[in-house]
């Protein structure tokens, strides 16, 4: 470690991130992590948020306004004109394609990956199934939407954007009567109560949910060194698979999908993953161990091939 060049006050690493409550709180993780793997004064880190074209468009779905890139866009074009060193990103919400120029080097330990139900006040709900008839649930996500609809057909899922205060404020003011949220970003936010945690047999996660990744410069030698430095092998792993899988299905915002993978007691990885029509009504499961990097295409394919029309037109692989 003493040959890698070290940050300091004078010449600190710059970190990028989204300027949302969520996203500082994960920027200051990856800081911490980097403060105490190198021994570094925080002062050597300056934390540089921005807001996201994501965050200022808040009233359509993702997929008709451009994708996961409008989480990434600004950050990139910092990252690629040196006015930041790395970046932080919420992995969820990373294209699954990235530019060459970018490394994604470092992976912070995975948090928790499940869905939390929050229901509006007035309604006593533990789970999904004790919902009342015909709820309205909210949700930008096409995977939570279709995982709702086929365990209740009768549920009304409708178009809930923003970020984490914003969507608590709108159930809170009666426009939907309950929402999905990640319990690793109410975590994060210290919000432990917000919430009953839903089993990851009920609604499998989606690919990459719970996991923090930070990118630099694929030229970058020295910063690609202290990233190294942090990064959760373990998680990485897990968390390559799943975007390996993601990667072999060519799907994009609008198609539902589910993937995480996971450590076993006898020290292999398991992917399970699930593929869905748009309304829940049809869809394929399945999983594999990843005895090598080719087991993630190998289940991607397989689970097109078994797919109904329904399912397959979804993707373009």
């Amino acid at each position: 470690m003493a040959s890698i060049p070290l940050p300091t006050p004078a010449r600190p690493l710059r970190i990028g991130t989204r300027a949302s409550p969520l996203a500082l709180a994960q920027a200051n993780m990856a800081a911490a992590a980097l403060v105490a793997a190198h021994g570094l004064d925080l002062a050597a880190l300056e934390i540089v948020p921005m807001t996201a074209t994501g965050d200022r468009i808040q009233d359509r779905a993702l997929a008709e306004v451009g994708g996961k890139a409008l989480w990434t866009r600004e950050l990139d074009a910092a990252l690629d004109a040196g006015e930041i060193d790395i970046a932080v990103h919420s992995l969820k919400d990373v294209e699954t394609l990235r530019d060459p120029r970018f490394a994604l080097v470092a992976m912070l330990e995975r948090a928790d990956p499940r869905d939390r139900l929050v229901v509006r006040e007035g309604i006593d709900a533990a789970a999904i199934a004790g919902l009342p008839q015909g709820a309205r649930l909210g949700t930008s996500s096409p995977r939570r939407a279709a995982q709702v609809r086929r365990l209740r057909p009768d549920i009304e899922t409708t178009l809930l954007r923003g970020n984490v205060a914003t969507r608590l404020g709108k159930l809170a003011a009666g426009d939907v009567d309950a929402t999905l949220l990640a319990a690793a970003g109410l975590d994060r936010l210290r919000m432990y109560e917000v919430g009953k945690v839903i089993p990851i047999d009920l609604l499998l996660p989606a690919a990459s949910q719970g996991a923090i990744g930070i990118e630099c410069r694929a030229d970058d030698a020295a910063t690609r060194a202290l990233l190294v430095a942090v990064d959760h092998a373990a998680t990485h792993a897990a968390v390559a698979a799943e975007r390996a899988f993601l990667a072999a299905l060519g799907g994009d915002c609008r198609s539902p999908v589910a993937a995480h993978a996971h450590w076993r007691d006898d020290g292999t990885l398991r992917l399970d993953a699930e593929i869905y029509s748009e309304d829940g009504a049809e869809h394929v499961a399945g999983h594999a161990l990843m005895s090598d990097a080719a087991a993630a295409v190998d289940l991607a394919h397989r689970l097109l091939g078994e797919a109904p029309e329904a399912v397959r037109s979804l993707f373009a692989a």
